[in-house]
């Protein structure tokens, strides 16, 4: 991505490219938020790819045209959100949702053994796959308009053999044109990791919605509960970078052998 840096030169006009880059009014926030957001509009722009090096600090801070100190509390403040990952003596890297221990980074559903090493690997199946017209219950929350392309998906995740969660899953036709019900079924990893490469879409944040409901009829013959047994209901929006959403999920979860665990700060 080619950036203009001789406005870098003067941290007004910088303010200003950051400003319009976050899609907010100018301000006076501070220089290293300001690099921070120009780092953002490489990886959004694909520049460095998940799993890859991005520059060292002194590589950026020459780049920018600023400090090395400038540039290390930008970096700090995108691996607090998960955005890259540092490793010792090696460097810093665009975070990617292959890595092992970020694969379920959205999926807060744990096992009451507390030991979720014992349970291995989802076992996924898929029920559905299909591309349709966006209702405007699906379409709001994808910043889409009524009638727009989508894929739906709708899948079970098993533990040791036990359906656990039933998931339908809505993402733009456009970002992820191609993407079949063979190819979802024949990948290994992550569904996220696939996401990133081979459409370039990488999710980086989530907002949930969560209540209890009822099983109806097909949820229950889907997870082998009874009619009526109590499920956890999970809405999900995910996001890539610049907070444009790529994916609506709504989940049903038992939680007889498992209960959903957040981490507060």
């Amino acid at each position: 991505m080619a950036i203009n840096t001789s406005s870098l030169t003067d941290p007004a006009a910088l303010a200003g490219d950051a400003g319009a880059a976050a899609g907010v009014a100018p301000a006076f926030s501070p220089l290293y938020q300001q690099i921070k957001v120009l780092i953002l509009q490489s990886l959004q722009a694909g520049e460095w790819k998940p799993g890859e090096a991005i520059p060292s600090e002194m590589d950026l801070a020459a780049r920018f045209r600023v400090s090395q100190g400038t540039v290390r509390k930008a970096i700090d403040e995108l691996a607090a959100e998960n955005l890259v990952v540092r490793r010792q003596g090696k460097g810093t890297f665009v975070a990617t949702h292959a890595e092992q221990h970020v694969q379920y980074r959205f999926l807060r559903l744990m096992p009451d053994s507390g030991d979720t090493t014992s349970e291995g690997p989802a076992e996924r199946q898929i029920i559905d796959c299909k591309r349709l017209r966006a209702p405007a219950d699906i379409a709001r929350p994808l910043s889409l308009r009524t009638g727009d392309a989508v894929l739906q998906l709708r899948r079970v995740l098993a533990f040791q053999g036990t359906p656990t969660i039933l998931e339908d899953v809505w993402l733009p036709g456009g970002p992820f044109k191609g993407l079949t019900a063979e190819r979802l079924a024949t990948h290994r990893g992550p569904m996220y990791a696939l996401f990133e490469t081979e459409f370039g879409v990488r999710m980086v944040r989530a907002e949930e919605k969560i209540r209890a409901i009822a099983a109806d009829e097909a949820s229950a013959t889907l997870l082998g509960v009874p009619v009526g047994a109590p499920l956890l209901s999970v809405e999900r929006i995910a996001f890539t970078y610049n907070d444009l959403p790529m994916e609506l999920r709504r989940g049903l979860y038992r939680t007889d052998t498992h209960h959903y665990k957040n981490d507060l700060s």
